[in-house]
């Protein structure tokens, strides 16, 4: 596999559980699974693996101050792993283009792309401000997978 279509392929075969590697300050290696899918960044309209994360997270603040990461999901033997610099978009780290509004869809745009569904959305987007949650954007610089 070497294309991001390989990678979005795989999301709904697993639940759109994925494992996400940052860098710690110390240079190691800090993974945790979440959910993330395939969609289009909102500012570059070019397609990136995007994942929500909580504003408390230590890879929120791995990602703060070395905005790199990898991103592998699975399914069976199948696999894709994407590299690359990250954008974040929250309440405390704004990103050009996206004000708080934009935000809101943006957060419920990659819960759906990682397969997500929802039966109220205005409690999904209650919790997701009061969780100062942020979109991390990984654009995709390496792809590769068997």
């Amino acid at each position: 596999m070497s294309s991001l279509v390989d990678f979005a392929n795989l999301v709904p075969l697993d639940h759109g559980l994925v494992v996400v590697s940052t860098a710690r300050a110390d240079g190691s290696i800090q993974s945790s699974v979440v959910n993330a899918g395939v969609l289009d960044h909102p500012v570059t309209s070019r397609p990136v693996v995007g994942l929500v994360s909580a504003g408390s997270s230590r890879r929120l603040n791995n990602l703060r101050a070395r905005p790199r990461a990898a991103v592998v999901v699975r399914a069976g033997w199948q696999w894709a792993g994407v590299e690359g610099p990250v954008h974040l978009a929250g309440p405390d780290d704004p990103l050009g283009g996206i004000d708080a509004e934009r935000l809101r869809l943006l957060l419920r745009e990659i819960f759906t792309a990682a397969g997500g569904s929802h039966d109220d959305w205005d409690e999904y987007d209650r919790v997701m401000a009061a969780e100062r949650r942020v979109a991390v954007l990984i654009e995709p610089e390496r792809i590769y997978g068997v």
